[in-house]
């Protein structure tokens, strides 16, 4: 029996089913982005490393749940449509309106390529799904994106769970500092973009005059 460390609903799953019950606790991760990942993975990466998980059964189940509820997602966006899937969101508990909107700017921003890098930035790596289904994206490039971005993701706090140990909730610090440094250099990209913009339009106009 894994050691009770205050995620006992979660450490009770993975008790109980094994790599299978890491993946659906993943899918759900996906629909109920509250649910952390920054904790599910590390502790299926313990189980690895007490040996009561085979290590690629733990990558495959979680990466495949990672798939199935952003099929979910973008399900809801592609058959509610914008408006609906925000006010939904909108009454729903600890789900930021705010949140989705960002996300919608960083997919029209990026287009495709949000789909694969979201899966590794927090927050972003579940809400990616709807503004994907809003815009519908064609179906097999999100499934092969969301797979490869997913992967990447799951096998890093996997292996760090295992590699930690019984610290395996350390994880959980290094994400808060990893999210700080990724949103800052996300900001930092917007304003550089911004800067370039304006300088250009002042270059032009000047041509002009």
């Amino acid at each position: 029996m894994i050691e009770n460390t205050g995620t006992g609903w979660l450490i009770s799953l993975i008790d109980t089913l094994g790599a299978p019950g890491a993946g659906l606790a993943i899918a759900a991760e996906n629909l109920f982005p509250p649910l952390p990942s920054e904790l599910i993975l590390p502790l299926a990466g313990f189980a690895v490393g007490q040996g009561r998980m085979d290590l690629l059964s733990a990558l495959a189940w979680t990466t495949l749940g990672s798939v199935t509820g952003a099929l979910a997602l973008y399900g809801v966006g592609a058959l509610l449509g914008r408006e609906r899937t925000v006010a939904i969101a909108a009454r729903l508990p600890l789900v930021s309106v705010l949140d989705i909107e960002k996300t919608e700017r960083w997919f029209r921003r990026h287009g495709h390529k949000a789909v694969f890098l979201g899966r590794m930035i927090p927050v972003f790596r579940s809400l990616i799904s709807v503004p994907a289904g809003i815009e519908r994206m064609p179906l097999p490039a999100f499934v092969v994106l969301t797979t490869l971005g997913s992967a990447i993701w799951n096998a890093v706090f996997v292996l760090a769970g295992r590699a930690l140990g019984e610290n395996w909730k350390e994880v959980t610090g290094y994400v808060d500092v990893y999210a700080k440094v990724v949103l800052l250099a996300a900001a930092l990209a917007v304003l550089a973009f911004l800067a370039v913009r304006i300088s250009r339009r002042g270059q032009g106009r000047r041509r002009r005059g």
